[in-house]
């Protein structure tokens, strides 16, 4: 395991003693939770953002029929975001 070594402002050191009772025993177990927490935060954001781009990129062939057109935007979207949920670990 790696150390990490921070350094806070007293008001921050106190909310964070204030925050952690009663369910963390230590400093480093409540921050590392909070950094887990902010990394699958960024990570939902990241995917959201892709299948976003995703959604709006989706252009079928134009010689097929609306309903066609739709099915296979439907499944390419399904795919992709598949992709994207595998990439981000969800």
């Amino acid at each position: 395991m790696e150390s990490i070594t921070i350094k806070v402002e007293e008001n921050l050191a106190k909310e964070i003693a204030s925050a952690m009772e009663p369910d963390y025993s230590t400093k480093t177990e409540f921050i590392r939770e909070a950094v887990r927490d902010k990394i699958k935060e960024i990570r939902k954001e990241k995917a959201l953002y892709d299948l976003r781009k995703l959604l709006g990129s989706a252009k079928p062939r134009s010689r097929m029929t609306k309903q066609e057109k739709e099915m296979i935007a439907k499944m390419h979207t399904l795919k992709r975001a598949k992709e994207i949920a595998k990439k981000y670990g969800f």
